[in-house]
């Protein structure tokens, strides 16, 4: 495992051994852009970029982007790293 600073946040851990921990295209829902983590509530991964970019609709606050994780915060809960917005 090493430290990657994914994003622009570091101290995110990468496993290349691991199944879940990975990047994955998704749709967020957010009233603003400007975090760097999402909880897992406002994250629907998708199969695709395609996907992603034809399921946006900013008037319901649901942008694509490409997401790292599942991982578990210090608050014990499932967040997404964002990684880039699409």
């Amino acid at each position: 495992m090493s430290g990657a600073n994914i994003g622009g946040m570091p101290h995110v851990i990468i496993d290349p051994e691991s199944t879940s921990l990975q990047e994955r295209f998704a749709l967020i829902k957010t009233p603003r852009k400007s975090r760097k983590r999402y909880p897992e509530a406002c994250v629907t991964v998708v199969s695709g970029q395609d996907e992603a970019t034809s399921g946006a609709d900013a008037a319901k606050n649901l942008y694509p982007a490409v997401v790292y994780g599942p991982s578990v915060s210090s608050e014990s809960q499932r967040i997404y790293y964002l990684v880039r917005w699409l």
